[in-house]
């Protein structure tokens, strides 16, 4: 099929298109809060593309197609514990300030004792379409704090408005795009059946399958994405009568009540079956260390942690390089599985004292215009591009290097789309990542795989010019695609 060019309008109808998108985001739910400081009422527009931006379908529909394995692909390597564990620790001497401490927080846990088996994954799986190659590529594999679940359907939503009453066109009700070309996203929906999946599991297990537990929700103070978290707690409750208190992460320990003989949890008196972390996905959150100790002691209770510790750590950089090797992948997927994710996976080196690692070093230094060198980090403004790699590395001890990857870069077209953030139209050309979500609820020591669940889709976008990408950051936009 072929794709369609974008909307051509003059100044006019390009500020009637804005007027639109503005008011119909802000009724909608389409928001977040600026920078702190802020009031309560003081939420703003979300940085949104003023256009869908073209995606070719065969490879949205792929994307969705492969989430099941890429979830039983990690569900399955934190089941090999021994694998996993002798990774992290490894990696926890190269990363003290964020892994090495995440691994002392599961010693911890281990040493207290985790009394349950069963975890949950609220998952996103990152991808670019590199145009040279005409596939997409996995960027990322993120297993903690997964975001903009909840707004993605509003910026589907508001594209599909935008187009049905004819602000593309020009004429009233003259729709430009075909009504199966705009996907909506039901990530906010699904996202909460997936935290449903734990609470159901809790309550048949513990209480008798009466509905009386509650969805504890870990957050950052001063949280400028409320109203994505808040979506999906929403839904839990009108779709499954779940209630979700938020908490925020410093305040934990002196906010609840842990039984000492059956390590449930408790919240407001309620008791808690799922601990969900919308936080703790990086250093900055724990500059006091009564938050590490919160992390390990939410995981020495009862409660279905979405993720544990050793589901968070098993998204780091390190175990993705890993899973790029054949004889790895054999360990937990068999070969049918393997080839559906093959041509997804990056080409991405360890800095090590390996033969690979040797390559990856000479690599970062003749010719680092072809590379992205990545800590062990989530949330934008961490990787280090092209150029500035050799510098970086010269910038600190060669013992330090083994806490990052070097990612071979993905070629993405340039879509010459605009982006609305602040009242201000931005026309410097975008590139864009899609992330497909999913959930998955297993037995970490068994590896049964009790729900595995596919939960809808969101695309980022950020001008051309910028390497970063997260929208909470600063960096990027919300999205959504036009199929062709």
């Amino acid at each position: 099929m072929t794709q369609k060019d974008f909307p051509v309008l003059n100044d006019q109808k390009l500020q009637e298109l804005v007027h639109e998108v503005s008011q119909f985001g802000l009724s909608n739910g389409l928001v977040m809060y600026p920078p702190a400081p802020y009031k309560d009422y003081e939420p703003v527009l979300a940085p949104i593309t003023i256009f869908p931006t073209p995606f070719p379908r065969k490879q949205f529909e792929k994307s969705y197609d492969i989430q099941k394995s890429y979830n039983k692909l990690y569900a399955n390597v934190v089941s090999e514990k021994k694998w996993l564990e002798g990774i992290i620790e490894k990696l926890s001497i190269h990363d003290k300030p964020f892994t090495g401490k995440l691994w002392d927080c599961y010693q911890k846990a281990l040493e207290k004792g985790i009394p349950q088996d069963v975890s949950l994954a609220l998952t996103r799986s990152d991808y670019m379409y590199d145009e040279t190659l005409n596939l997409i590529k996995q960027v990322e594999y993120n297993t903690v704090s997964v975001s903009f679940g909840g707004l993605s359907p509003k910026v589907g939503q508001a594209h599909t408005y935008l187009n049905k009453i004819g602000a593309y066109t020009g004429v009233p009700l003259s729709q430009y795009y075909e009504e199966n070309e705009l996907p909506i996203s039901e990530s906010d929906k699904k996202l909460a059946r997936g935290l449903h999946s734990g609470v159901k599991y809790y309550n048949d297990k513990y209480l008798k399958g009466e509905n009386k537990s509650i969805v504890l929700m870990v957050v950052q103070p001063s949280e400028r994405n409320a109203f994505d978290q808040r979506s999906i707690e929403y839904n839990l409750l009108n779709e499954f009568n779940v209630l979700t208190k938020r908490v925020e992460l410093p305040s934990v320990s002196r906010l609840v009540h842990i039984d000492p003989n059956s390590r449930k949890l408790f919240y407001q008196g309620y008791e808690v079956s799922v601990v969900y972390y919308r936080s703790a996905y990086g250093p900055a959150e724990f500059d006091l260390p009564e938050t590490w100790r919160c992390r390990s002691m939410l995981e020495s209770t009862l409660a279905i942690k979405c993720p544990s510790l050793l589901t968070q750590l098993s998204g780091s950089k390190k175990v993705q390089q890993l899973l790029t090797k054949q004889d790895n992948l054999s360990l937990f997927l068999n070969d049918k599985e393997i080839e559906s994710l093959g041509d997804s996976f990056c080409k991405i080196y360890p800095l090590d004292d390996s033969e690979d690692g040797s390559l990856a070093k000479k690599l970062a230094f003749e010719s680092p215009e072809k590379f992205v060198l990545k800590p062990q980090r989530e949330g934008g403004g961490n990787n280090i591009y092209k150029e500035e790699i050799p510098l970086f590395l010269k910038s600190i001890q060669e013992n330090e290097w083994e806490a990052y990857i070097l990612m071979e870069l993905i070629n993405p077209k340039i879509h010459e789309n605009l982006i609305l953030r602040n009242g201000e139209v931005l026309n410097d050309g975008i590139v864009s990542e899609l992330g497909v979500f999913g959930s998955y609820l297993f037995n970490e020591n068994t590896g049964e795989i009790i729900d595995n669940q596919v939960c809808g889709h969101l695309l980022r976008s950020k001008t051309s010019s910028s390497n970063e990408g997260g929208v909470a950051a600063g960096y990027g936009c919300v999205d959504n695609m036009y199929l062709y």
